[in-house]
């Protein structure tokens, strides 16, 4: 029986939104009529289709996906079936949105279609990689253990998402008030205190010259110079959009020393857990392979995994074929081969994910441990530039004033 999204007016004039099932949208009008309430608004729960008019894509956070896929799998271990676990769910939503997505996942599962199949008409909330999952444990007949798993993976590519963020917080916040502070230092600070040597007529020293110089340039030209930062940052992230001007600047990250190690260690665990999933719910390891790639943000990396995918078809192991592109930490190669050897690939492979995050987070934890009080030295080398260029005129008053 389809779903329909619904906006109605309660008899006080207030809106109403939810979702209904019915076999046609006259009869969930008539539902609501028969409810007291006035049918603004009636729409089918999809979001894919071919006519000119597209229903919103929705999207739900990971939490919200973790714990959605939670209560499904626990539904389902019970041994409650697919449509009543979903609609039981959907109950129990906490937001509309997500009601509406385990509404129409349910529509296409009572008119006999398997859950994967209606996940697909919200890739926007099910990405390829969760299709993939639960249509292999549907297949297999383990749906409930596959779905477990998956809010495992879910929680724990949030939660890695989660440290990077976090670990990124603190020093743009000191990058940008030290900049603010700079700016303000030099455009207003600065030139209240070296007007008076402006104007005298002997030589000043070449670093207060140069203060003078800037600060002017920045009271002049501020707004300008800000314009252009942001123009050139709009070129550069429009041309970032082309697939062949980005695969070069990320083969370039790819060699920094630490950015570098930094994107490996983070695109090598989300690979190995995503390929981990797979297997363990079936997924056959070419597919797996295929999918997995395109999880992978990097470009140079992704087509690494092509190549290695190609290369597991002409008979290959994934460890050998991994090592041989040269982008994946020896660490991560030497367990999936272990896995590989040992005939336990899928469980090799989660720990890689978790070994390679354990070690991005004690790099991000070393970088900012270095990054912090280097900024600070760089601040401090500023700031004592600009006293000093103040203070040497002062030092030379004398001969200034002769």
């Amino acid at each position: 029986m389809p779903a329909f999204e619904y906006v109605a007016l309660d008899p006080q004039g207030h809106r109403r939104k939810g979702v209904l099932e019915a076999d046609t949208a006259r009869q969930i009008r008539q539902l609501l009529r028969d409810g007291g309430l006035l049918p603004l608004e009636v729409e089918a729960v999809e979001e894919r289709g071919s006519g000119p008019r597209r229903t919103r894509r929705t999207r739900l956070r990971a939490d919200e996906l973790a714990l959605l896929t939670r209560q499904i799998a626990t539904l389902l271990a019970t041994g409650a079936p697919v449509a009543d676990a979903l609609q039981t769910a959907a109950r129990q939503a906490r937001h509309p949105r997500i009601a509406r997505v385990l509404h129409g996942v349910r529509a296409r599962v009572v008119e006999g279609h398997g859950m994967s199949v209606g996940m697909a008409d919200f890739p926007g909330v099910f990405d390829e990689v969760f299709r993939a999952t639960v249509a292999a444990g549907e297949q297999s007949g383990r749906l409930d253990p596959v779905l477990a798993r998956l809010a495992d993976y879910t929680e724990a590519r949030q939660a890695m998402q989660q440290r990077v963020q976090q670990a990124l917080i603190y020093p743009g916040f000191l990058v940008g008030m030290s900049l603010v502070i700079l700016a303000g230092l030099l455009g207003y600070v600065v030139p209240k205190i070296v007007q008076v040597f402006a104007t005298m007529h002997a030589e000043l020293p070449l670093l207060t010259r140069v203060l003078i110089a800037t600060s002017g340039f920045l009271r002049h030209w501020g707004i300008a110079l800000v314009i252009v930062l942001i123009a050139v940052a709009w070129l550069i992230r429009r041309a970032l959009r082309e697939d062949a001007v980005r695969e070069r600047w990320q083969r370039l990250v790819l060699r920094l020393p630490l950015i570098g190690r930094l994107v490996r260690g983070i695109e090598t665990a989300r690979f190995t857990r995503t390929l981990s999933i797979l297997a363990a719910s079936g997924v056959p390891l070419l597919e797996g392979l295929g999918i997995a790639s395109q999880v992978i943000g990097s470009l140079p990396m992704r087509r690494a995994l092509q190549e290695v995918a190609a290369r597991v078809r002409e008979g290959s192991g994934v460890a050998a074929a991994l090592d041989r592109s040269g982008y994946f930490p020896p660490m991560a190669v030497y367990l999936i081969a272990s896995g590989e050897a040992g005939g336990h690939l899928e469980d090799m492979l989660w720990r890689a994910a978790e070994q390679q995050e354990r070690e991005t987070s004690a790099t991000i934890g070393t970088a900012l441990a270095l990054f912090e009080p280097l900024t600070i030295v760089v601040m401090g080398m500023i700031v004592f530039s600009i006293v000093l260029a103040i203070l040497l005129p002062i030092f030379q008053l004398d001969q200034l004033v002769k």
